[in-house]
């Protein structure tokens, strides 16, 4: 509908089901449509709202702010502006908007860590790794721990989908 009717402004609501706010959104910035995005939620986590902006969206406002809020959300938007409601700590989001996204350390990684990494996904305990890398297993739970932070991925299969999808590791 977006591409159809060239709107200059579109309100999303990320909980309508069946309705994936962010990827129309995403979709949108990658076809180059000039619509702008203000995307409606009731949720207030950081993470959600960077999430939003970094998908394209010009806004993000939250279901409880006011009518007017909104309005002047909308009119900030048109003007060209970035808006978020003011029941947000703005600095958090936008500290956040300013690092990578998240899983997108990958190149940040330490060689140690890369190496820990790609014997993690290939399923090798930890014992195992010591051994290979003739380090303590102490030394390789921090690695472990170190970049899962890095990467903002906290367990085993959640690394090992990222190094799927990015095509670090084969799918058999």
């Amino acid at each position: 509908m977006i591409q159809t009717l060239a709107p200059d402004l579109a309100i999303l609501d990320l909980g309508l089901p069946g309705l994936f706010a962010l990827e129309v959104v995403r979709k949108a910035r990658q076809a180059g449509l000039a619509c702008r995005f203000l995307v409606l939620s009731t949720r207030k986590d950081n993470k959600t709202v960077l999430e939003a902006l970094r998908a394209g969206a010009n806004g993000y406002v939250l279901r409880t702010d006011s009518a007017s809020c909104l309005l002047r959300a909308l009119r900030e938007i048109l003007s060209g502006c970035i808006c978020v409601s003011p029941q947000l700590d703005l600095a958090k989001v936008f500290r956040g908007l300013a690092k990578p996204p998240p899983g997108e350390c990958y190149d940040q990684l330490s060689p140690r860590e890369h190496q820990v990494f790609t014997l993690l996904v290939q399923g090798l305990p930890g014992k195992e790794i010591a051994e290979r890398l003739d380090i303590s297993q102490k030394t390789v739970s921090t690695y472990r721990a170190n970049l899962m932070h890095k990467l903002e991925i906290f367990d085993l299969p959640g690394l090992v989908r990222y190094a799927v999808r990015k095509k670090l590791i084969p799918l058999r």
